[in-house]
């Protein structure tokens, strides 16, 4: 007996890449992947390569592998691809600590992040 197959969290023409560890705060990554929302898939991998936002190479991965999961997994045109949906969410946050004066200490703390990149084929409108 195996567990029944989990059904897909997106629809037939779309692929889903999720990068959860991504070392950096949300606010960071959402202000580059509101550079990508909307546009075509070649278009944003071409806005994240020139980017001079660190956080535009975690985010160019992400979009990479939306990318490749569309196309060898669920055989869509690479051409077509938008992308639909790049979405950021918090992660876990690690806590360090700073030696201070007069024996003190203070806190630093080190965000992680998430990112959900979700490219749609769509047809071209001139056919």
């Amino acid at each position: 007996m195996s567990k029944p197959a989990s059904p897909r969290r997106v629809g037939d023409k779309e692929a889903l890449a999720v990068n959860t560890a991504v070392r950096g705060s949300a606010y960071k990554l959402n202000l580059v992947a509101g550079l990508i929302r909307g546009k075509k898939a070649a278009d944003a991998l071409n806005i994240l390569s020139f980017s001079t936002k660190a956080m535009a190479v975690d985010v160019r991965k992400c979009l990479a592998s939306a990318i490749a999961n569309a196309e060898n997994n669920h055989n869509l045109d690479v051409d077509a691809l938008v992308v639909q949906e790049a979405s950021v969410g918090k992660a876990i946050t690690m806590k360090r600590f700073a030696t201070r004066a007069r024996g003190r200490s203070t806190r630093i703390l080190k965000p992680f992040s998430r990112i959900r990149v979700v490219v749609r084929e769509v047809e071209e409108a001139g056919e």
